[in-house]
């Protein structure tokens, strides 16, 4: 069964790209894999390459983008199907793009969404255990995320690169692949630097960088995305301009100020994150280690890797002065017991178990105080809940931050 499966998907995408004249050939095509990072890189290397001049086209967690026209993914998948990747990937090039920027994911790869795409580089960014029960084991998740290396390498494009981060330990297994060029990342190679809550301050090839961007995990894609650029010619004014000129994503470390939506707040900050793994959670919280925090936590997606919500539960305990546990995205699974599985992880009886979402948000920018952050994590931009039988409830977090925060104090 699980080979006719296979044979399925693989038809669909040859089929795919016979009908849309194999796009991939006319264009640059970079993949950028890992699981972390990704959306962020890349859009960072959409504004070094816009500074440079280049016309880009971008299919991500946030949104499909070809030239000007922009529009987000509410997909509720990072890496569309087949068809409709192949017919994004010929509508950049009618639109004279120079490049195309693709996430690709272990679960794209499942589904031979990846085939048939003719990659000029791949960055890979991190590999940390993520969608396990989907994949069976974390090796098949690596497998996974390897086979889109082996599209670099099956690729017809005469130049390819990969490009990896160095510090990360699976990083000789996507430089093990046969392509002409392979550069590396690391962060000894941006020292000095330093991060703040304030953002980093790095240095690439001889030249210091400041960026508004907070978090170690952010300096790493920073060097990522700087050195896909100087590996294709441009030089360190653009990539500097264009870094320091970049505010940020959407949904990602993405930073509400209380005062500035309603001044009759107290003075406090509000992050809106996508964290959806145990590190990138602990990660976030680091960044705020002189701060009080109260953290609003849904964990994981119904059905998905259970392993980790007590873990996440733990991690949240060990960092937040409060915490409200809450609903994310529970599909055919009782939000009950999910939020049972995140309070199996927590060393401390100080939390709150709110399942509506708005309220828990609401309860959160309630209780905090002048000075304090309130965190709210696991779905950054994602448009909708997730519920039963296919239901979907059109959500924004920081959306709903901000008509809370516009209600009298």
């Amino acid at each position: 069964m699980e080979r006719l499966r296979s044979v399925y998907h693989y038809l669909w995408a040859l089929g795919a790209a016979v009908w849309h004249r194999f796009p991939s050939r006319q264009i640059f095509v970079l993949g950028i894999t890992g699981t972390k990072g990704k959306t962020t890189t890349l859009e960072l290397i959409a504004a070094i390459l816009g500074t440079a001049g280049y016309r880009t086209a971008i299919a991500s967690t946030l949104r499909f983008k070809i030239g000007e026209r922009s529009e987000p993914n509410r997909l509720k998948m990072t890496m569309p199907g087949r068809a409709r990747l192949q017919k994004f990937l010929r509508q950049a090039v009618r639109a004279g793009c120079d490049y195309a920027l693709l996430e690709m994911t272990s679960e794209g790869a499942k589904q031979f969404r990846h085939r048939f795409i003719e990659l000029d580089a791949l960055i890979f960014t991190n590999l940390a255990p993520e969608h396990i029960e989907s994949h069976g084991s974390y090796q098949n998740y690596l497998a996974a995320k390897l086979e889109i290396a082996r599209q670099l390498e099956r690729s017809s494009k005469p130049d390819r690169t990969i490009i990896a981060n160095a510090d990360d330990r699976t990083a000789g297994r996507f430089l093990a692949i046969r392509v002409p060029n392979k550069l590396t990342y690391r962060a000894r190679d941006a020292a000095p630097w330093s991060v703040s809550e304030s953002g980093c301050r790095f240095t690439f090839r001889q030249t210091e960088i400041n960026s508004p961007l907070a978090g170690r995990f952010n300096l790493y894609n920073l060097l990522a995305a700087a050195t896909f650029a100087a590996g294709r010619g441009l030089g360190p004014v653009t990539i500097k301009k264009a870094i320091e000129n970049f505010r940020g994503v959407r949904g990602r470390l993405e930073r509400i100020e209380a005062r500035a939506i309603n001044p009759r707040q107290r003075d406090f900050s509000i992050i809106v994150d996508y964290a959806h793994t145990p590190d990138s959670l602990k990660q976030v919280y680091e960044i705020f280690t002189t701060r009080q925090k109260i953290c609003v936590l849904g964990a994981a997606g119904g059905g998905r890797d259970k392993w980790k919500r007590p873990v996440m539960g733990r991690i949240a305990g060990d960092h937040c002065r409060k915490l409200i546990l809450t609903n994310e995205d529970p599909y055919d699974e009782y939000p009950e017991a999910i939020v049972q599985d995140i309070a199996r992880g927590l060393t401390r009886a100080d939390h709150q178990v709110i399942l509506d979402r708005r309220q828990a948000i609401r309860t959160a920018l309630n209780q905090a105080q002048t000075g304090e952050v309130v965190i709210i994590t696991g779905k950054g931009t994602d448009p909708f809940i997730m519920g039963p039988r296919g239901a979907k409830i059109p959500w924004d977090d920081a959306t709903v931050v901000r008509e809370e925060l516009k209600k009298d104090a």
